[in-house]
């Protein structure tokens, strides 16, 4: 079984970078597509970028496309989001999840899910 954390969350201001880290727990870990989402107050669990199991393909939603860089390293087994020019809605929380599948931001698509992680952002 595959386990993820995710790490690197916390609180930010306006205009600011974070980078979440998504630690996976089993040498497989390279055969993983490896997918972030994020949960915001109010609102149901949507997915914002997508990352295949070698990271020469990534996808992104328009809501982050631009800001928002997810990479890997897969000797550390660990998946990275990189987050720039923040803004008060990027707040929530940011869950890894991982599928054997191609790249996807759908839920029901990833069998494995991290606890997330909270970032604010808010002056």
């Amino acid at each position: 079984q595959l386990q993820l954390v995710e790490s690197g969350g916390g609180l930010v201001q306006p205009g600011g970078s974070l980078r979440l880290s998504c630690a996976g727990s089993r040498f497989t870990f390279d055969r993983y597509t490896i997918g972030w989402f994020l949960q915001s107050p109010g609102k149901e669990r949507g997915g914002i970028s997508s990352i295949t199991s070698s990271g020469a393909s990534t996808i992104y939603a328009v809501s982050v496309k631009g800001r928002f860089t997810t990479s890997r390293d897969n000797a550390k087994m660990t998946v990275y989001l990189q987050m720039d020019s923040l803004k008060p809605e990027d707040t929530a929380i940011y869950y890894c999840a991982a599928t054997v599948g191609q790249l996807t931001m759908k839920e029901e698509a990833n069998n494995y899910w991290g606890r997330g992680t909270q970032v604010t952002v808010s002056s």
